[in-house]
């Protein structure tokens, strides 16, 4: 069985293959006239000047993490390479999405006009690029240092440098786009009452550069970041029942292997049938990837394992898989009840419209805990439960990786969304025909849905991915075999520590994201106010300045946001000890769990019933229950694009900070 190791690097090396084939063909389609060209190239400058600025300020702070491994950790040669070589890879995967998006927006505009089906295909493949070259990357770093190595507790460090540089991503990123848009949205759609995308806003070509920024490169690194630890997670749990299956190690890579082919193959199902719809297309790629995945489950699990139970965990995540793109599409969906509350609630006012919002984001938190403790449950009875709790463990561990084997697709969706953003808001400053823009904004108001979607999988995942990391933080430390009694006052204090950390990192992003728009408000009101003839059209806003601006806010305020990710678990666990950091750990992924899925959520279904206003009902577009949506939106923004996904990634980051510096840990504390 040693030889099937190899599967998984040459499964990452056929992935970033198909990419890069997706990706050639997209080239190959035609940017439009000379105006639409001139737009596009404008965003991609901005998106790319941005990114290349962010990776550069990140780099600094890899380089002295790196040495502070060097020097404190056993072994801290190797894990300080890998922790580079995950930074590196988490970059590129981000990269690699907003360069590839920032082509295919203007190609997708210009697609528009030979129809629905074309512009659908062109946006899709630029998404398929994103989330190729996501899962082969991490498909082949995970699995390549661990044949480099031959030791699983050494590839942690790959983990933590995809894992910080996917906060650093999120929140930079989360930064810079909603600062954008709501700066863009307050001034030019209430005060000077112009649409969406129009060109005489100053704000628009950053807040179309923000959203390649948020939603290709800070999801591009979060996924990234998901699927490493995730896997990782699993090989860590693994590596602790080897003596029971010899194959645990091996088998979350061979599972990621087949989901990968799984993913290439779903890829030519996404086709828009005689019946027109959008998301039917899309769904159609993840059930087929969903599907094919769990064939090849079953025969790779009969084969490697011997234990038909593991299969069940699989099928377990994958059902988790299903049921949580089809809750969160419920809740941010126009076709449905949230929205619709939240619509109608705006004909009232800014007031009711944020208090049915914020009711809507607190209620969607339900069913999808209920489904990930029922998925928790089932896969750790399933497989060994209380009869042997290390195997249990690993269910729950594999059940996420199952989750992991759409990723593929749903980078692929989550990309799709900005793409088409962006084409209908070339469409709008390049004045293209009617017929072109009813094409793209159908295809962006499918993508407002899939960017949500994408949004619940990965808080799932990283809930279920967290719970096996937490699990091998306590082995590390040597405290499985004890309880974590509540009655115990350093338990509950680090309980309660971990509890508190995501509202303050959710603070200090949405204060970043409140100032900085601020700023773009300001700089909106001023160029209406002392440039002649922007409103006329005859004078040309200075974008420039707005895209300058969100960078500088972006670069400044997301180093806060990751000291407080390093630094305080390491503070718990030297001051208060291994079992205070344990009750930290606890307290922070079912806090931070909770507050990302509200976050999201009623941040996406603000969205959408601002959307569907705009559609033309309850008042439609100008009205006073759109300017009180737009209000909403505004506020629901920095909580499903900053704040919510940034989450995520600091779920894991600290877990792996726990994990990567445990040996020093454990004989620590005042207690």
């Amino acid at each position: 069985m040693e030889g099937l190791i190899f599967i998984a690097p040459l499964a990452g090396v056929i992935s970033l293959v198909f990419a890069a084939f997706f990706a050639k063909s997209i080239l190959k389609e035609d940017t439009g006239n000379e105006k639409m060209q001139e737009i596009a190239g404008a965003i991609q400058e901005g998106a790319m000047a941005y990114l290349n600025r962010q990776y550069k300020t990140i780099a600094m702070v890899s380089i002295i993490l790196s040495f502070l491994i060097l020097v404190l950790l056993d072994d801290g040669l190797k894990i300080a390479i890998g922790f580079l070589a995950g930074a590196i890879s988490s970059a590129a995967a981000g990269y690699i999405g907003m360069s590839v998006s920032v082509r295919a927006n203007v190609r997708t505009a210009h697609a528009a006009s030979s129809g629905l089906e074309k512009a659908m295909s062109v946006a899709f493949r630029g998404g398929a690029v994103t989330g190729l070259a996501v899962v082969g990357l991490a498909l082949l770093g995970t699995s390549g240092f661990y044949i480099l190595y031959g030791d699983v507790d050494l590839v942690v460090g790959f983990g933590f440098g995809a894992s910080l540089i996917s906060l650093f991503a999120r929140v930079g990123g989360g930064i810079f786009t909603k600062a954008a848009d709501v700066g863009a949205d307050l001034v030019g759609k209430i005060e000077a009452g112009i649409p969406e995308d129009d060109p005489r806003n100053a704000g628009v070509i950053a807040d179309n550069v923000g959203d390649n920024v948020g939603d290709c490169a800070g999801m591009g690194a979060d996924l990234f970041e998901t699927y490493v630890v995730t896997s990782l997670a699993a090989m860590l749990l693994g590596s602790l029942i080897t003596g029971t299956y010899e194959n645990a190690i091996l088998y979350p890579l061979i599972l990621g292997s087949v989901a990968i082919f799984a993913s290439i193959i779903s890829v030519f199902f996404v086709k828009i049938g005689k019946e027109g719809k959008i998301m039917q297309a899309l769904y159609k790629g993840v059930g087929g990837s969903a599907i094919i995945s769990l064939i090849a489950f079953y025969f790779v699990t009969d084969s490697l394992m011997g234990d038909i139970r593991l299969f069940y965990a699989t099928l377990v995540g994958i059902i988790i898989t299903v049921l949580m793109v089809m809750i969160t599409e419920y809740y941010t969906s126009t076709s449905y009840r949230p929205v619709k509350t939240i619509a109608s609630s705006s004909e009232t006012g800014a007031a009711t419209n944020i208090i049915s919002g914020l009711s809507i984001g607190f209620e969607s938190t339900l069913v999808p805990t209920v489904i990930i403790v029922v998925g928790i449950l089932a896969s750790y009875f399933i497989v060994g439960g209380a009869a042997d709790a290390g195997i249990g463990l690993y269910g729950i561990a594999i059940a996420a990786v199952a989750m992991l084997s759409t990723t593929g697709m749903i980078v692929a969706l989550d990309s799709y969304g900005p793409i088409t953003d962006n084409a209908g808001g070339i469409a709008q400053m390049a004045n293209l025909p009617a017929q072109v823009r009813k094409v793209t904004d159908a295809l962006d108001a499918v993508g407002n849905t899939t960017k949500a979607v994408t949004k619940g999988y990965a808080i799932g995942s990283a809930a279920l991915g967290a719970l096996a990391l937490f699990a091998h933080y306590r082995s590390k430390v040597n405290l499985q075999g004890q309880s974590l009694n509540l009655d115990d006052p350093v338990v509950l204090a680090g309980l309660l520590l971990g509890a508190l950390l995501p509202f303050v990192f959710s603070a200090v992003t949405m204060s970043a994201v409140g100032k900085a728009a601020f700023e773009v408000v300001n700089e909106v009101r001023r160029q209406f106010r002392e440039i002649p003839g922007i409103m006329e059209g005859t004078a040309k806003p200075e974008y420039g300045r707005c895209v300058d601006i969100v960078t500088k806010a972006a670069l400044h305020e997301m180093a806060m946001p990751g000291f407080l990710a390093v630094i305080v678990p390491l503070l718990v666990g030297f001051i208060l000890g291994p079992k205070a950091l344990a009750g930290f750990l606890i307290g922070l992924i079912i806090v931070g769990f909770m507050l990302a899925l509200m976050m999201d959520n009623g941040g996406g279904a603000w969205d959408n019933a601002k959307k569907l206003i705009e559609d033309g009902n309850y008042g439609g577009r100008g009205s006073e229950a759109h300017k009180a949506a737009v209000v909403g939106d505004t506020v629901g923004d920095p909580f499903k694009d900053t704040a919510g996904p940034a989450l995520n990634a600091l779920i894991k980051v600290v877990n792996m900070v726990a994990i990567l510096f445990s040996s020093l840990i454990i004989h620590s504390g005042l207690f």
